[in-house]
């Protein structure tokens, strides 16, 4: 018996791929958003998925090698929070501030709480958060 060949494709053809260009683009600024938001180096490299430590020490001082599909990801993911954020306060330094302070809708924890269990899920369910409380529904 003969099988035919069956050729993968994307998981999301609709969505073009991030460029190597515009993911060290992406990095860059995710290095800076993490500053605005005063973020610990143990906490900025939970939120990039446990990154290296010396990865890390490489990005801060702009040096961007390779980057991952679910780093990718997870650095989209932090810029729609980031955004999400933006539109909610029209005041920056309150928005970089509101990640920090405990909140009701998650049970008294910080948004930073939730996003530092460390998985992609948790970027995701607080970016559909600040979708939702925006209207974006």
């Amino acid at each position: 018996m003969q099988f035919a060949t069956i050729e993968p494709t994307a998981s999301r053809p609709d969505l073009p791929a991030i460029t190597h260009e515009e993911a060290a683009a992406l990095a860059r600024t995710t290095v800076n958003l993490f500053r605005v938001w005063h973020l610990s180096d143990i906490e900025a490299r939970t939120l990039l998925g446990d990154m290296a430590q010396r990865t890390w020490a490489r990005w801060k001082e702009g040096s961007i090698g390779r980057i991952d599909r679910d780093l990718r990801a997870r650095m989209a993911i932090l810029m729609g929070i980031h955004k999400g954020l933006r539109y909610l306060f029209t005041d920056p330094a309150r928005g970089y501030d509101w990640i920090r302070k405990p909140n009701a809708a998650f049970n008294g924890q910080s948004a930073l709480d939730v996003m530092m269990r460390g998985e992609i899920t948790d970027l995701i369910d607080l970016r559909s958060y600040l979708d939702a409380e925006r209207g974006a529904w």
